[in-house]
């Protein structure tokens, strides 16, 4: 469990370093773009939509193997990205907008 609680300006800041992980993946990029529909080159407007970042950490928790990669590669304790899901709109109802 992190030691502070995840502001939201840490948790959009995670997520973004997880798109460009999952981008720089070429196992995982495809993956990705089929599950959420999204072509390659609309990814960057994308981004800019609610929930769109919150998507990208639950992608990542969807499977143990990524998640663990993705936390080496971040130098972070893979819980981390549960606690960004939750300080994200659209992560879960636990989401506060004061954060």
């Amino acid at each position: 469990m992190p030691a502070h609680k995840t502001t939201a300006a840490d948790a959009e800041a995670l997520a973004v370093s997880a798109l460009a992980f999952i981008a720089g993946d070429p196992v995982l990029l495809p993956r990705f773009l089929a599950l959420t529909g999204i072509e390659a080159q609309a990814i960057r407007l994308a981004a800019r939509e609610p929930g769109f970042l919150a998507g990208v950490l639950r992608f990542i928790l969807a499977h143990e193997p990524t998640l663990l990669s993705f936390a080496e590669h971040a130098g972070i304790d893979p819980a981390s990205v549960g606690a960004a899901l939750r300080a994200l709109p659209d992560g879960d109802e636990l989401y506060e907008a004061s954060t």
